[in-house]
């Protein structure tokens, strides 16, 4: 599970470069599939008749509102969807009387709304919408009615459902494959049920020999694992591998036999060449010792199935980035894929609102050293490009495959040379695209060239603001001060842009000081308008990044990981400062989420910790006199 809106891109790509070398390839969403069979009027009625047929298991209080409304869910639930997949958008004047669907707990949230903006409850997302929000308010509270239905399945069903994180405890930073085995192990479910019957009908509609799985996350594994159950359980002819974010992040150290009762073999990296030699292995014209960068299970001379992992690196030179071929999205149900609006916010709602075409500008990131990020791993480390020409081309060609015009560029960050000359490309040849992406707030990115980027189509970037103090960024080696992200962002702002904030709290040696100071500054980012948009995540450190290599130059202590047979990424730390970080969460997720609705911005920071903490060091203009070109002041 990643998307609900848009399909997610290694298929695309490895389907476009498969078929540019003459392999006959397809490809299928089954999260997508999953996702539609579940919330349709018939797999209502299979959670309903399951539900009924445990008549003595206490029921939440949304399963029991469920079964109260069950009719009208059932009457309403298949009109829904097709809304959100833009096939009946008249619908939006019934679901907008609020009398039309049933209302479940995640409604209650509107209230909340209401009093904060101090709203009559008979219009509490006017504030957002206005009058004339016709669609959007709609598409909302479709997504409310939809969250509660995801609640019901979770609390009845399935205690691991989520849309976009199924389960991930299972497989994330797991040492061994034990709890994910033992999930593996037990009786079908509804939800696995319904997903054993899309692969089969899948397998019976292409009759493939080899089938590839991409796990991009962790809560995208036990349900790849479930894929690959089913084939081999039906199908024991037919190959299966896994690749995919997942497996390059945390299965580098793989050595569990039991993962290859369910695949053949696990790629790691790009997975150009490694499918190219996997091809030709299998037709018998290179040994499987010739792999490239795969693990597979050799099994002993009695054909057991507790054979030895090895992992076939044969040396061989990477498919370059501008040589990888156009993606393809032939054979994915583009207009199948729900838009959803869950955040009320013109920049956050980007990532589930609206089928983007996902598109990179270059591989891996060209600055690779910040300390928190994997930059030692491949598709970060290794850097490459392709000319604005050949970007524009396969532009145009998804254009024409897909009939849309939104790109999501999906790169690490997108260097602003390549950005400056894509722009300039797209301009040249009057090719008319609406495009985001991910960038440093580098000093590149002048006014002049936020100007380019957005006659060009940009309508958003996202970038890593971090911890926002110039000490812990200095540490990070991002590369960037404070002052430097405030004119950067503005200048992108002022050009009609959005911007969205990746912020990071609990690095080593943040104190409760620095977290306190990060706020008033990303207080004072929203106050001036340099940002609309942002996000905290809890620092992780992770054993491929240069804190989890070198944690005496951060000044922590990493905590032993136990022996690992399966998945190694996260691991704990000791840090000296002692500062309870995700106490602090809680406040600054709390006030992240009021700013972005232009709530509270004149509030003094300290007010939204529940325990006492010190008093902001920054000034409150700090950010306005940093804009005119003030002298840097850092204390009152």
């Amino acid at each position: 599970m990643t998307q609900l809106n848009t399909p997610y891109p290694s298929t695309a790509y490895l389907t476009g470069f498969l078929r540019s070398r003459g392999v006959d390839a397809v490809q299928e969403d089954l999260a997508l599939a999953l996702v539609l069979k579940l919330f349709s009027s018939s797999g209502l009625e299979s959670i309903q008749q399951q539900i009924e047929s445990e008549p003595t298991k206490r029921r939440s209080v949304n399963v029991r509102r469920f079964c109260e409304q069950f009719e009208d869910y059932r009457a309403t639930i298949d009109r829904v969807i097709r809304f959100l997949q833009g096939r009946d958008m008249t619908l939006a004047h019934r679901i907008n009387t609020r009398t039309f669907l049933p209302e479940g707990s995640r409604f209650e949230a509107l209230e909340v709304y209401a009093d904060r903006h101090e709203i009559e409850f008979d219009d509490p997302l006017g504030w957002a919408f206005g009058p004339l929000g016709l669609q959007d308010r709609a598409r909302h509270l479709a997504t409310l009615y939809l969250s509660d239905l995801a609640d019901v399945v979770r609390e009845a069903i399935d205690s691991r459902f989520e849309f976009v994180r199924y389960g991930e405890s299972l497989a994330s930073s797991q040492p061994t494959f034990d709890p994910l085995a033992e999930a593996l192990a037990a009786p079908l479910n509804l939800v696995d049920q319904m997903l054993r019957d899309l692969t089969l009908a899948a397998i019976d509609r292409h009759l493939p020999t080899l089938v590839l799985v991409s796990v991009p996350f962790p809560g995208c594994v036990y349900a790849g694992f479930r894929i690959a159950q089913a084939i081999k359980a039906e199908h024991p002819q037919v190959f299966t591998a896994l690749g995919g974010g997942f497996v390059n992040t945390e299965l580098r150290e793989l050595s569990e036999p039991r993962v290859f009762d369910y695949f053949d073999f696990v790629s790691l990296d790009d997975g150009e060449r490694p499918l190219m030699a996997l091809l030709e292995s299998l037709r018998g014209e290179r040994p499987v010792q010739h792999l490239v960068r795969t693990f597979v299970r050799l099994d002993d001379e009695t054909g057991t199935s507790q054979g030895t992992i090895q992992f076939m690196n044969h040396p061989e030179p990477e498919v370059a980035f501008a040589d990888v071929g156009t993606p393809t999205w032939d054979g994915l149900p583009i207009h199948d894929y729900l838009s959803t609006l869950d955040m009320l916010n013109p920049m956050h709602r980007l990532w589930s609102d609206g089928r983007w075409n996902k598109l990179t500008v270059a591989h891996g990131c060209y600055w690779k050293k910040c300390s928190f990020c994997d930059v030692t791993l491949d598709y970060i480390g290794r850097y490459s490009t392709a000319a604005a020409g050949t970007l524009v081309d396969r532009i145009e060609t998804i254009i024409d495959e897909t009939g849309q015009t939104g790109f999501h560029f999906v790169d690490e960050a997108a260097p602003p040379s390549g950005l400056k000359a894509l722009a300039e490309e797209l301009l040249r040849r009057n090719v008319t695209i609406s495009w985001w992406g991910n960038i440093r707030f580098e000093k590149s990115f002048t006014p002049e060239l936020c100007e380019l980027l957005e006659e060009s189509g940009c309508i958003a970037i996202s970038g890593g603001l971090e911890v926002a103090s110039d000490r812990l960024l200095k540490l990070m080696k991002k590369g960037v001060s404070v002052e430097q992200v405030a004119r950067v962002t503005r200048g992108f702002s002022d050009a009609g842009i959005l911007v969205h904030a990746y912020l990071m709290y609990g690095f080593p040696t943040q104190t409760v000081q620095d977290t306190v100071d990060a706020l008033e500054y990303v207080r004072q980012l929203f106050e001036e308008d340099c940002i609309q948009s942002g996000f905290f995540h809890r620092f992780t450190c992770t054993v491929h990044s240069p804190v989890g290599k070198h944690p005496e130059e951060y000044g922590i202590e990493l905590i032993p990981l136990p022996p690992v047979s399966f998945a190694r990424n996260d691991v704990g730390f000791i840090d000296p400062t002692g500062v309870d970080h995700d106490a602090l969460g809680v406040a600054l997720n709390k006030a992240l989420y009021n700013f972005m609705h232009g709530v509270c911005l004149d509030a003094d920071v300290t007010s939204w910790f529940s325990d006492r903490v010190p008093r902001p060091r920054v000034k409150r203009d700090f950010i306005a006199r940093a804009l005119r070109g003030g002298k840097k002041s850092h204390s009152k």
